[in-house]
């Protein structure tokens, strides 16, 4: 293969991955059960590559960034964006006035849209 190939292919492979972008968090819904937690239903929408690029988690977060949650996704979703996952059972401390939720990609990390939300819902 000559050098002109070699460096073709690498910019093609370098440039799938980083053309994903990073997750985004595009829908959030809430409901609280009987005992007082929540469920917690995310819509992501990130361009799943391989299992080497995907959105592999997203998390319920304070305004001032404790981690309340966090839902691990275990595969990539090439072909079903956008996509949605549950998560319940999430006890939201009583004095939070607002809640973040925010998506994670294996490559680029955080930094795609994130929901904030006021708490609790009305």
């Amino acid at each position: 293969m000559t050098r002109k190939k070699v460096l073709l292919l690498c910019l093609y492979i370098l440039s799938s991955r980083i053309m994903a972008g990073e997750a985004d968090v595009v829908a959030v819904n809430t409901q609280q059960a009987e005992n007082g937690s929540w469920s917690f239903q995310v819509t992501l929408k990130h361009a799943d590559t391989s299992w080497k690029h995907y959105a592999d988690h997203w998390e319920i977060l304070s305004a001032a960034g404790e981690i309340l949650a966090t839902r691990i996704l275990a595969h990539p979703h090439i072909n079903e964006q956008p996509f949605t996952r549950s998560l319940s059972g999430i006890n939201i401390p009583d004095k939070l006035e607002s809640i973040i939720i925010r998506a994670h990609d294996k490559v680029h990390g955080y930094g795609g849209k994130q929901i904030s939300l006021p708490w609790p819902p009305s």
